[in-house]
């Protein structure tokens, strides 16, 4: 299909200070077409030094952005959301040649949902009051500063979106290090903001890996806020980098999130949604609901359904409006999959769809074989860590009890889904889930629940919340002026 190109190919690249400017020290990464095994172009990777010239530019821009009203940064964010739209197509083509989302689910759910952060961003900032009394006392929120925003790769346009809207609406400066696996939606959604007349220094991105350019965002002693989404093992080692100067540290980390299927459900529409949402995005979505719980009486029935629903799925090119599945984000991921799927034959778990290997006829491209395994029990790994492929496991549970017990039983706590016939039942078994997003009957995802209602985790998936009005807090400082009312 060829480079995804930026306007004047700024793909080699950074934003800095209003202006794209070549990188401190040349150091060029190749980008490969999940697809095809193919390179598709190159990228710059970022030093310290380079976030040095970004934060710089970030601090210099902050004391006038920071003091602009309501009413001119919904302007720069409507001007924002206008060359956003003009883009569309441009941004959706990039992520499918990047991560290899089949294009329709770019253009229908990537991009999209990346587009509605910024309109609720206006929703909010256009209700929100900065300023109110408590007793004599005013108590005044402020933007925090200058923020570091660490994205991933199997969201890439709409995981920048998340942050960066509401911490524009909210007044703060920002230096962006989007996954260097996909950046070249990144690149295109900063002639977006350029495009848009956002004041210089404002927003910079610097792209880069994580062990360089990440850690010199996490450590960097401007950065008074870092928002980082991507494993728990790499975000621990962000939260200990920050720690030194005591900034601001949110964190969207991983997750096993259980979907517990109750007795009275009807399997027949429960089942095939669960799968599918297990396979959303190829299962590289933090949230999907990688566990199936199910009463220990109707297993053989959940596994037939499941099985069928599997075998069903399409897997193919990304350019294919058939394609339901692409392939996965790289080798690596490919090779840690298939190593996964390995380990939970080894531990006995049975197959009841998929398995091991690429589909049949796709013999290049890091393609998987949508996977089901049943039988499987709370200690094995694939109950246990989080696969980030398109392999859901089944688990049994004797009560309500054991399986409120299972689903709690890692170390993550993103999301919980409840299915019931009564949804009193439902309720009442997510409110023993420890997570930070229950999904009832499966309510959907869609434009309000997925940017308004806030995000985040319990336990090791992470702290702090976005999304809405919650997200936009995040990018807040809290003053308390007292005797605000004294003669």
């Amino acid at each position: 299909m060829g480079e995804p190109m930026s306007k004047n190919n700024n793909n080699a690249r950074f934003y800095i200070d209003g202006v794209w400017v070549s990188p401190v020290v040349p150091k060029l990464f190749d980008l490969v077409n999940p697809a095809t095994e193919e390179t598709i172009g190159a990228i710059s990777l970022g030093s310290a030094e380079d976030v040095d010239r970004a934060v710089i530019a970030a601090r210099k821009a902050f004391p006038t952005y920071s003091q602009t009203s309501k009413q001119e940064r919904l302007v720069f964010l409507r001007k924002i959301i206008a060359s956003y739209k003009e883009r569309f197509d441009d941004i959706a083509r990039a992520i499918t040649e990047e991560m290899g989302s089949p294009l329709w689910f770019s253009k229908k759910v990537q991009v999209q949902t990346a587009l509605d952060h910024f309109e609720e961003a206006c929703r909010v900032l256009e209700a929100y009051e900065f300023e109110h009394m408590m007793g004599g006392t005013r108590i005044v929120r402020e933007p925090i500063g200058v923020c570091g925003l660490i994205t991933p790769w199997n969201w890439p346009v709409n995981q920048v979106a998340s942050k960066l809207a509401p911490a524009l609406a909210a007044g703060c400066t920002v230096v962006v290090k989007p996954s260097e696996m996909a950046p070249l939606s990144s690149i295109i959604l900063a002639e977006v903001l350029h495009d848009a007349g956002l004041p210089k220094g404002v927003f910079n991105l610097v792209n880069g890996d994580g062990p360089t350019v990440g850690h010199a965002i996490a450590s960097h002693p401007d950065i008074d806020l870092v928002s980082f989404t991507g494993s728990t093992r790499a975000g621990i080692l962000v939260a200990q980098t920050a720690a030194a100067s005591v900034k601001r540290v949110s964190q969207e980390l991983g997750g096993k999130s259980a979907n517990i299927l109750l007795p009275d459900v009807d399997l027949s529409k429960a089942v095939p949604a669960g799968v599918m949402r297990s396979f959303t995005n190829s299962g590289q979505s933090c949230q999907a609901p990688t566990r199936m719980l199910v009463h220990q009486d109707q297993m053989d029935e959940a596994i037939d359904i499941a099985r069928k629903t599997a075998d069903a799925f399409i897997v193919g090119s990304p350019y294919d409006d058939k394609s339901q599945l692409g392939p996965l984000i790289s080798k690596t991921q490919f090779e840690r999959v298939q190593k996964l799927i390995e380990t939970g034959i080894a531990e006995k778990a049975t197959v009841v769809a998929g398995g091991a290997g690429r589909p049949a006829g796709l013999n290049r491209g890091y393609y998987v074989r949508p996977t089901i395994f049943a039988h499987v029990t709370p200690t094995m790994t694939l109950a246990q860590q989080e696969i980030f492929g398109p392999i859901l496991v089944m688990m049994s549970y004797k009560d309500e009890d054991d399986a409120v017990e299972i689903a709690n039983g890692t170390v993550y706590g993103l999301a919980g889904y409840v299915w019931s016939g009564d949804i009193a039942k439902a309720r009442r078994v997510g409110a023993r889930l420890r997570a930070g997003r229950i999904y009832l009957n499966n309510a959907p995802h869609g434009k309000a629940q997925d940017v308004e209602a806030p995000f985040g985790g319990y336990k090791q998936s992470g702290n702090g919340r976005e999304c809405g009005i919650f997200g936009f807090e995040e990018y807040l400082e809290i003053k308390a002026v007292i005797g605000y009312d004294a003669a």
